[in-house]
């Protein structure tokens, strides 16, 4: 007779820890959206519920629009479309290209005190 409690009382404690986990799985792109000041944090909180009714269908989807965004930086492009580091990646290519000129000067200056 204990042991017929006893399972049942492991049976509804597994059935109410898997119910929180899925729930606390499911906030898990709210809290990153939360933590890094998302603008769209309600609209994930919701879609996150909506996952839950959909079998989980659109949660990765979540997950990675609540990643995408930081405060810093926004959502990394600008209103041209181009990605902001393009403009420091053409800087650094800028310097590269006046450093390779720099070097072929010396050369050019080596090679004609050589003849």
């Amino acid at each position: 007779m204990f042991l017929d409690y006893f399972a049942l009382g492991v049976l509804f404690f597994m059935v109410f820890t898997l119910f929180y986990g899925i729930i606390a799985i499911h906030d898990i792109p709210h809290l990153m959206a939360k933590a890094r000041n998302h603008p769209h944090q309600d609209a994930i909180h919701v879609a996150g519920w909506v996952s839950l009714f959909t079998l989980h269908a659109i949660w990765p989807f979540l997950f990675i629009w609540a990643t995408v965004y930081r405060e810093d930086r926004g959502w990394g492009i600008r209103t041209d479309g181009k990605l902001q580091a393009e403009k420091e990646a053409n800087a650094e290519v800028a310097v590269l290209q006046a450093r390779v000129q720099e070097l072929e000067e010396q050369l050019r200056l080596k090679t004609g005190s050589a003849s």
